[in-house]
């Protein structure tokens, strides 16, 4: 499960990462990203131009008859997500990136939760596997929602939770072929579903401050001690 991340690069830096060549939203730093907020999304125009927008955390369908299911629909399993009625007609027509700089997990130990920020090695951005839709409201006004596809976990996150948020690989290898307009087929979009590299990840024990979403800034990400071990 991803029910919790951060995005704290600035505008500059996600259109450079991720190849944005229109912008309709200008995130602000957020270290506590948390569902039915407004999280920033790279989708692919029909003529394959990236456009960096911002959409709803929590898939509301476009068939759905209340948009409270949306905080249901945060996470899509990538194992079966082309089965589901919900997910399998996005996957082929509504793929989007969510870009990121670390999601948490939490470890529970005594009562206590203790978060862990899981990151870039190198502090760079990722490119977490979404879909999305648009639902039409009773006034008439289109909302556009997302959610982010998950998979097991790799070593290091596994040592806290048995699922973790897709990573596309960068580049050709995994964001531009989830991002091609063009590509339908089912089994080369979920070969692209995959546990992201575990030596290209870091996890850090973080203030448990990140508990509540009403907590949103940088002491989220202060360190408290050393990664879990084996």
């Amino acid at each position: 499960m991803c029910g919790r991340f951060t995005l704290h690069h600035n505008l500059s830096d996600v259109q450079d990462r991720f190849s944005v060549q229109a912008s309709l939203f200008d995130p602000l730093p957020r270290y506590n990203l948390a569902p039915q907020q407004t999280v920033a999304v790279v989708v692919a125009a029909d003529d394959g131009a990236r456009v960096l927008d911002g959409f709803q955390w929590g898939l509301i369908p476009s068939w759905a008859k209340d948009p409270r299911i949306g905080g249901k629909m945060i996470n899509a399993r990538s194992e079966t997500v082309a089965e589901k009625p919900s997910f399998r007609g996005l996957l082929a027509r509504r793929r989007c990136i969510v870009p990121s700089d670390g999601f948490f997990e939490w470890e529970k130990t005594g009562g206590i939760k203790q978060p862990f920020h899981f990151r870039s090695a190198d502090g760079g951005l990722f490119g977490f596997a979404g879909l999305w839709d648009e639902w039409e409201s009773p006034d008439g006004s289109p909302i556009r929602t997302c959610t982010i596809l998950t998979t097991s976990a790799n070593e290091t996150v596994g040592r806290v939770h048995d699922r973790m948020p897709v990573i596309l690989a960068e580049g050709d290898g995994g964001e531009a072929l989830w991002l091609d307009p063009t590509l339908r087929e089912r089994e080369a979009l979920l070969a692209l579903l995959h546990p992201f590299a575990d030596s290209e990840m870091e996890a850090v024990a973080v203030s448990r401050r990140v508990n509540s979403p009403a907590h949103d800034d940088p002491s989220c990400l202060e360190p408290i001690g050393p990664p879990p071990q084996d």
